[in-house]
């Protein structure tokens, strides 16, 4: 397995490949990683020759206030779990290599963006759409690979690959969960076991949505405020959202058909959690 640092690296890389035939997935990560990072890799090997994953905790996508500073970085342990899994490649670039001088060039989603995480970190996807892109056009890969939990996202780089003509195939792949529910999240590591427990909060009010929905329950308005009492329940958890939406559009509906997207945030002590659930409803 290369580690390389530079964008020059991973380029001379990436045309030796060319030269063989070889398909490149990728895995595009802020570090810290666990196994729902794992479950990409693991996922890209059956999809492409290599897989290569970047590790860069992205200061553009971090807003006043936020987490930045604090954010885990573990590299020498990420750069192990992934010799394990068989990542061929790690690019893990410092700021000053992906930013040689602040950006002046600024990507926008302004209906994508306008619910869920866009309404309460404004400049958030901005910033996403701004690395994914430089990574997009240094590694060019055939197939990249993102997890479900970052839903909006997820959906805000789809479009970006398709307005942007990147010749790259998305896969999302369902969110890792805890055996008790929890998802997977690099800021899970900020919890602790007391908060741990009440993180729980999240999932079971999106079980408890998911369940109403399966019931009969078809008014958006309900589902959030079961949600929210569910979260209400559990002190040291404050909510942040709750949202009922549309997964393509991200668009708040009012009544629930065909597949909707139960998503939320709260904060858990001062870490900020997101989960979600994609629920069919019967016919």
């Amino acid at each position: 397995m290369l580690v390389v640092t530079t964008i020059a690296a991973v380029r001379a890389r990436r045309h030796e490949l060319w030269r063989s035939g070889h398909k490149v997935a990728f895995v595009p990560t802020m570090g810290a990683l666990h196994e729902g990072h794992l479950t990409l890799v693991r996922r890209g090997r059956e999809l492409a020759d290599e897989v290569w994953v970047s590790v860069f905790v992205n200061p553009t996508q971090f807003g006043p206030g936020e987490d930045f500073a604090r954010y885990p970085r573990t590299l020498e342990r990420d750069v192990e779990l992934l010799r394990e899994v068989g990542a061929a490649l790690v690019f893990a670039p410092s700021e000053k290599e992906m930013y040689p001088r602040p950006a002046e060039v600024s990507l926008t989603f302004p209906n994508l963006s306008r619910h869920l995480c866009g309404a309460h970190r404004p400049g958030h996807f901005a910033g996403v759409a701004l690395v994914v892109s430089k990574l997009f056009n240094i590694v060019q890969p055939e197939v990249a690979l993102f997890g479900a939990k970052d839903f909006q996202q997820a959906v805000l780089v789809r479009r970006l690959v398709e307005d942007l003509n990147f010749p790259v195939r998305l896969e999302v792949v369902p969110t890792v969960r805890e055996a008790d529910g929890l998802a997977m999240s690099s800021r899970n590591a900020y919890l602790d076991a007391s908060q741990r427990q009440q993180a729980l909060a999240l999932w079971r009010a999106l079980s408890a949505a998911q369940a109403a929905v399966l019931k009969g329950e078809r008014s958006a308005k309900a589902l959030e405020g079961l949600m929210l009492s569910v979260l209400g329940q559990t002190p040291g958890v404050r909510p942040q959202y709750v949202a009922a939406v549309d997964p393509e559009t991200l668009e708040p509906v009012e009544e629930v058909q065909g597949t909707v997207l139960l998503a939320l945030a709260a904060y858990v002590g001062s870490t900020r959690l997101i989960d979600n659930l994609l629920v069919e409803v019967p016919q």
